[in-house]
């Protein structure tokens, strides 16, 4: 009842407490004091503290401090002490058996005014069990008695004041100012956590940082290790409390060691505690290895949602309903990760040692699989940091990483779409990374950067797509040709893919209309295409940037420079293909389109109409608009009416311009006989027509030299030069009109033309110059004419029309062939333009007009001559494989002296060929036509024959030359051998404007389709050369093979194997969408091994194996180096799509076949040259690289190739590697210590608590190591040239400083269990510098700067060697097996540099190593150590300007 009454009073004194609060009034409280006479009491109240009933907090009248200093001397001076304490805990325990007054002795304490009032505002006090905590005589009673009525409250949780007992009663023993036995609060803690619920553990734990004493940390460290292990749900709250105690460093690692190796078990969200506790403290010796360790086994990838789900995240988000536990699931997931990437953000900025680290673990990484997202984000962390060390550090690694082809757009594609939210916050840091990769010169880098920025525009919000369209928009106008094409090419697809979210920013693109002046015809073309598309496509909302177009485009038309003029045709037509597009209705209206608005109609036909007039009297100017016209047409949908329109005046202007009737003779005087020549219609060479050329060109001629005259009336100037322009418009007009079909102008297939008898070719030296320049230009035009011919029949499917085709082909291989002899006769001509739209200025000359005699053998197959068939071989070969046999053809001397005799020598038409006529990609068609037959009339008979026409190997050659560069140019931008056409000048792109219409994977499925006639080709090649080999008992040089015929199968051979290469090396196929392309073309391969049924079902792994083994089959009749290495990078390629280790195997065995092969030319010599060396140094890296034991493998070159090298003649070779021969020592030289280098710094450094196994088992493979380096630097002495000597220079210094960085340590361990192992080691290794050393003062003798210039970091090393083995020893306790003794300089023959002689007198009779006694393994190891001082010591002397560091790594990272 007592208890009842004081609560109620309680309660009306609570509200009048309030309401004198409110009031605003002052009013004395009454004092509801506990009546508690006790001693517990008596003590309490005498000390200054008041205990209150009910809620109330207890009362304290004097300072914390005082009464903590009463209680204890009233305790002390009171007559019962010392069992007066356990009186006071006694009363005490009763009085907290109540929960409110217990509640109220945990709760603060409230300050007495003097005026009797209590405030809790004025100062915040302790509660009473807090003040007790700090009297030592009752710390452990107390703490006891908590510890007993803990139990009580541990399940009940916050009660219905919030209160929750036990964590407040956890929060009493923090901040103690002295604890009287830590250890048992310990104890009794970890105790509690062992039997307590989730939540008070994870209280207890968090706490204990604040309760437990410095010298605690380490017991409790190691009891919470344990528990870690045990208990999943406490990480968080043991890796926050480890993180606050002070540990050992070696404990901490052993920590830190466990927690990582539970990393793949543990919660999402509790990752970043995770992660942050991982990178806490780590010293920087350590750094890499914890940071590699992590980078490894975390996995962002499980972060997000799978495709399905967030497919079904975006339909419900875009339904507006549902999708409420997706959408959770997912931010919950993406929170995590932006709270991973924050710890490691705030590790990064405050630990240089872990940023280094991280860049150093991402670098370590050279495989694509291993590459990972987090290897992404944490490079745009390091760009974000403010340190420029970390933003060049992670701008390079990226770079690099890229070029090197292990980060991948699909990795990029992967961050962007399963971790955007969490990207966008390093938005500055992508944009300023794309920005530096687009202005690499590398294609690979570009691309990525532009993928980036690709990315970054379809997934941040407008303020950061504003930013990019800003950021492409100066790219555009930054004047560098590789940035602007790239930047267009993005703001093109971003205008395709998001037209809407595009037009926001027109504006900006719009701007670019005032730099026009440095961009180049296909940039404008480009440019007015994203700015047609964004003012045409939406209605009246682009207005304003209509009619800035029509003012530009207006102006640039009228202008009378052709640089403007030619900006005004093509925006025109570009316009017009934006106003004149087909429109169609909307679904379920009808499906027939609807017509063109007639004020558009009006606008298009007036403007083309404009156009054509204000080309007319430039052909020039006229062919451009035709050939812009007719890609329009080819690409674009125009309206029905505009086609008509286009389509009503080009057949008639065309028959009354270029065709005429072939009479019996041609009339008109011209500067050459006029005939009618190839004509495939012999049947109806009487009344046919005929290409009007060579008249049309003297009449030309003519006029070209007067200006142009309009008073003649409505007649047009008529060129040749707009002939294959026009035709292309004709044609396609015509295949748009009758769905494909060329009926209407099938006669100009057949129909011969008007040019000279070719006769007059053997006469060239006759002929005046401006009769040579006029026979060139009339083969130009005709070729071209030709060219245009095959584009517009390739695909005809009538038999008839195929073989002419054909016959065409052979023609343009013919005359190609004539052409180049008469090129030769006619130094600096200028050919005709035949591709407009390129900055090509008129009367401009090919650099290379005049090549040297060896590559003079380009002739094109003639009809039916078998000497211009045969001459035709290297014609029109691809500039590399041209380069690349450019050795065979060296060889060819004999031959070749026999042809100049005969006049026969002709020039490469490489240089030549943006003057010919671009051939379509369907041309290449034709390599899948078998034999074709076609009938023609025998004019001395009359009777009908009929004649199989198929195609020759020159024509193959033609053709797949064209491929092969049609390829490298769409596809082949990421590879690493292409040189970078966007850093050279624009006009590399000349020739292959239409095929830039087409994407690469639209290319790559061409090219697929053609595959199997390419392995037709491939086997039929293969074929060839096995039965010559059959036949001559595999002698290549045997007397009767046809070195000619083996030219062009041997071209034949290298471009089928490099056009597969280029095919399947395309970067594109590691993205997703391209994955049935891929799998589409390793099934062909595949399918080429049994000719039963294709089996559908085949998994990657089996067409790969089957692929492989497919192209494995050819290595056995590869007839050169150039496509042996083609093969091989082919077979690495496609092993590449599967398990890399089965096929390392076979790789490194075919490369080092290749390498055994003596490479016999049917000349009788071998190959060699620049290009036949390069090869070969990819061959070899090829085989060290995949082979399972480089050391051995070096050991097998060095031990025994270079020997046997040494040991022939001058013109000889080692008989284990043909290819090792004097003139090619160098590259195998440059190649075996350059891996030997890379290999040894992948040896793991020595650690102490390596296994004695493991020690040995390093110990073994350095040994290996060292004995291959001793090799090789002890083959200067023979082969003492300069290039030999750069290498071993070089690479002698960063052997000795990956010996310095990973060897020593394992000595130092290893040293007196292995203490032989280690003498022998050491004396070997002792050897190679003293050599080193003598290097050195040989490059001194010989003053080569470039020489020279490794020697002081050289000697630096060499210093370090010296004093880091006197470590060794001293930490071994041998250091009096160490002394330091003068080397002195001698040249590479032992003798000794007389400069030096009398500075080292006194020392002369000590330098010798051979004088020291040998005593035991210790003092052995002295010998060692101070021989390699003596040379270092002498290079200190010699040299006492030691580079800087920054100038060591410099040099390394070569």
């Amino acid at each position: 009842m007592k208890k009842r009454r004081s609560s109620t009073d309680n309660k009306d004194d609570t509200s009048k407490q309030k309401k004198s609060r409110i009031g605003g009034q002052k009013q004395k409280k009454p004092c509801v004091l506990e009546e508690d006479d006790s001693v517990f009491g008596q003590l309490l109240r005498a000390a200054g503290v008041s205990l209150r009933q009910g809620s109330m907090p207890n009362e304290i009248a004097v300072d914390q401090t005082v009464f903590q200093m009463r209680l204890r001397k009233g305790l002390r001076k009171h007559p019962r002490y010392p069992n007066i304490v356990q009186e006071f805990i006694t009363g005490l325990e009763s009085y907290m058996e109540d929960q409110e007054k217990f509640k109220n002795c945990l709760l603060p304490c409230a300050l007495l005014s003097a005026e009797g009032e209590s405030s809790a505002v004025n100062s915040y006090q302790e509660s009473l069990i807090k003040l007790l905590l700090g009297i030592e005589m009752l710390q452990s009673p107390v703490i006891n008695t908590l510890f007993e009525k803990l139990p009580e409250f541990m399940f009940e949780g916050a009660g219905e004041d919030g209160l929750n007992i036990p964590r407040i009663i956890i929060n009493q023993f923090k901040w103690l100012d002295r604890v009287t036995d830590s250890k048992d609060l310990a104890s009794k803690l970890m105790q509690l956590v062992a039997v307590a619920p989730v939540e008070i553990q994870r209280d207890i734990i968090t706490s204990l940082p604040e309760i437990l004493e410095d010298t605690q940390h380490n017991d409790i460290a190691k009891e919470l290790n344990s528990l870690l292990q045990k208990n999943t749900q406490l990480t968080v709250p043991i890796l926050d409390a480890l993180s606050s105690l002070n540990l050992s460093s070696d404990l901490l690692a052993e920590v830190r060691q466990a927690v990582m190796a539970t990393l793949s078990a543990v919660e999402l969200e509790d990752l970043p505690v995770v992660v942050k506790f991982i990178l806490h403290a780590i010293s920087g010796a350590e750094a890499v290895e914890v940071v590699s360790d992590l980078r490894k086994k975390l996995e962002l990838e499980s972060c997000v949602l799978p495709p399905p789900l967030q497919a079904s995240q975006s339909r419900a988000k875009s339904r507006g309903k549902g999708g409420s536990s997706l959408n959770s699931a997912a931010s919950s997931s993406q929170d995590c990760v932006s709270l991973v990437l924050d710890a490691i953000k705030s590790a990064v900025r405050f630990q240089k040692a872990i940023s280094e680290a991280w860049i150093k673990a991402i670098e370590n990484i050279d495989s694509v699989a291993e590459h990972k997202v987090i290897d992404l984000l944490v490079l745009f962390i390091l760009h974000t940091t403010n340190s420029n060390h970390s933003r060049r550090g992670a701008e390079r690694v990226l770079r690099n990483k890229v070029r090197g082809g292990h980060i991948r757009e699909s990795l990029l594609q992967a961050a962007f779409r399963g971790h955007t939210t969490v990207i966008r916050a390093y938005f500055p840091s992508i944009i300023s990374l794309a920005q530096s990769l687009l202005r690499s010169p590398d294609p690979s880098v570009v691309t990525f950067g532009s993928q980036m920025y690709k990315h970054a525009f379809t997934s941040f919000d407008p303020y950061c797509q504003q930013e990019v369209v800003g950021s492409l928009v100066t790219h555009v106008c930054s004047g560098y040709a590789g940035e602007v094409d790239v930047s267009l090419e993005v703001l093109s697809e971003l205008v395709t893919q998001s037209p809407a979210d595009m037009a926001l920013y027109a504006v900006f693109v719009k701007g670019i209309l005032d730099y026009m002046d440095n961009l180049t015809p296909s940039q404008i073309r480009k440019l007015f295409y994203i700015l047609s598309t964004l003012a045409f496509s939406r209605g009246t909302e682009g207005s304003h940037i209509q009619d800035d177009m029509h003012i530009v485009i207006r102006k640039q038309l009228s202008s009378t420079v052709s640089k403007y003029k030619r900006i005004g045709i093509i925006g025109a037509v570009m316009v017009v293909g934006s106003m004149g597009t087909r429109r169609s209705k909307p679904e379920g209206v009808s499906s027939e389109a609807v017509p063109l608005p007639k004020e558009t109609y009006r606008q298009v036909t007036a403007l083309l109409g404009l156009v054509r007039s204000c080309s007319e009297c430039s052909p020039e100017a006229a062919a451009l608009y035709y050939d812009e016209l007719a890609n329009l047409v080819q690409t674009g949908d125009l309206d029905p009416q505009v086609h008509e329109w286009i389509g009503i005046s080009v057949l008639e202007d065309f028959q009354e311009d270029f065709v005429v009737d072939l009479g019996p003779e041609i009339k008109g005087t011209f500067p050459l006989p006029a005939k009618a020549m190839y004509n495939l219609d012999e049947e109806e060479s009487q009344g046919g027509i005929a290409i009007n050329l060579l008249p049309l060109l003297a009449e030309d001629l003519q006029k070209g030299a007067q200006l142009s005259r309009p008073a003649q009336g409505d007649k047009r100037r008529v060129s040749p030069l707009c002939l294959g322009s026009f035709f292309r418009l004709l044609r396609l007009c015509q295949e748009e009109q009758n769905q494909g079909d060329l009926v209407e102008i099938d006669a100009l297939l057949g129909c011969p033309l008007i040019v000279t008898d070719l006769d007059v070719v053997e006469k060239m030296d006759c002929l005046s110059k401006p009769e040579k320049e006029f026979l060139c230009t009339l083969l130009f035009h005709a070729i071209n004419w030709i060219r245009e011919v095959v584009n517009a029949f390739c695909r005809q499917q009538d038999p008839e029309m195929k073989s002419k085709v054909m016959i065409r082909l052979q023609n343009i291989t013919y005359l190609q062939s004539v052409l180049e002899r008469c090129l030769a006769a006619t130094p600096a001509y200028a050919p005709p333009l035949a591709n407009f739209d390129c900055e090509t200025a008129e009367g401009a000359v090919p650099a290379s007009a005049a090549p040297p005699a060896k590559k003079e053998k380009k002739g094109r197959a003639g009809q039916k001559r078998k000497v211009d068939k045969n001459s035709s071989g290297d014609s029109s070969q691809l500039e590399e494989g041209a380069e690349a046999e450019e050795s065979q053809q060296e060889k060819e001397s004999p031959e070749k002296e026999k042809e100049k005799e005969e006049g026969k020598a002709g020039v490469s038409l490489v240089s030549y060929r943006p003057y010919f006529r671009e051939l379509d990609i369907d041309v290449l068609s034709v390599l899948q036509c078998g034999l074709l037959t076609r009938s023609l009339l025998d004019s001395e008979d009359h009777t009908k024959v009929s004649e199989v026409v198929q195609l020759g190997p020159s024509e193959l050659v033609f053709l797949l030359e064209d491929l092969s560069r049609k390829l490298e140019f769409s596809l082949a931008a990421s590879n690493a051998k292409r040189m970078p056409f966007l850093k050279v000048k624009a006009d590399k792109n000349v020739g292959f404007s239409h095929l830039q219409q087409k994407s690469p994977s639209e290319i790559a499925s061409c090219c697929i389709q053609l595959l199997p006639a390419l392995c037709n080709h491939l086997e039929n090649t293969h074929n060839f050369f096995q039965v010559l080999l059959l036949e001559n008992n595999g002698v290549v040089d045997a007397p009767g093979v046809d070195m000619k015929e083996y030219q062009l199968m041997s071209t034949c051979y290298q471009l089928l194997l490099h056009i597969l290469l280029t095919t399947f090396s395309w970067s594109g196929f590691s993205q997703h969408e391209n994955r049935k392309l891929l799998k589409s073309a390793l099934a062909i391969l595949a399918g080429r091994l049994k000719e039963k049924e294709n089996e559908v079902d085949l998994g990657m792994e089996e067409l790969v194996r089957q692929s492989f083994g497919y192209l494995l089959n050819f290595h056995s009749t590869i007839p050169g180096c150039s496509p042996a290495l083609s093969l091989t990078q082919l077979l690495i390629v496609v092993a590449d799509q599967g398990p890399d280790s089965q096929y390392r195997e076979k790789i490194a065995s075919l490369s080092r076949g290749f390498l055994c092969q003596e490479w016999i030319l049917p000349s009788g010599e071998r190959e060699k040259g620049n290009k036949h060396n390069e090869m070969l140094q990819s061959l070899l890296s090829i085989y060290l690289e995949h082979t399972d034991d480089v050391l051995k493998a070096i050991e097998e070159i060095a031990g025994v190739g270079f020997p046997e090298l040494i040991s022939t003649t001058k013109d000889g070779c080692s008989r284990t590697f043909p290819t090792l021969t004097r003139q090619t020592f160098l590259v195998f030289y440059r190649v075996v210590m350059g891996v030997l280098e890379k290999s040894v710094r992948r040896i793991a450094a020595g650690k102490q608590m390596d296994s004695s196994e493991a020690q040995s088992e390093k110990l073994l493979t350095w040994n290996l190591a060292v004995r291959d380096f001793h090799i090789l630097v002890n083959l200067v002495k023979v082969f003492d040239s300069r290039p030999v000597l750069g290498v071993c220079l070089r690479y002698g210094r960063l052997f000795v400083e990956a010996f310095l960085k990973l060897a020593m340590p394992l000595l130092d361990y290893s040293f007196k269990k292995h203490k032989e192992d280690v003498q022998s080691l050491l004396k070997t290794f002792q050897q190679s510098t003293r050599q080193l050393h003598y290097m050195c003062g040989h490059t001194k003798i010989r003053q080569d700067t470039g020489l020279t210039n490794h020697v002081p970091l050289l000697k630096k090393t060499l210093e370090q060697f010296v004093y880091r083995v006197k470590a060794m020893l001293i930490l071994n306790n041998c250091q009096e097996a160490f002394w330091v003794g003068n080397l002195k300089n001698r040249n590479l023959k032992g003798e000794e540099i007389l400069s030096q002689q009398t500075e080292d007198s006194e020392k002369g009779e000590d330098d010798e190593a051979s004088q020291l006694p040998e005593e035991e393994s210790e003092r052995e190891d002295e010998d060692n150590e101070d021989k390699s001082d003596s040379e270092v010591r002498k290079g200190v002397q010699e040299e006492e300007e030691v580079e800087e560091d920054e100038e060591e790594s410099t040099d390394d990272s070569d």
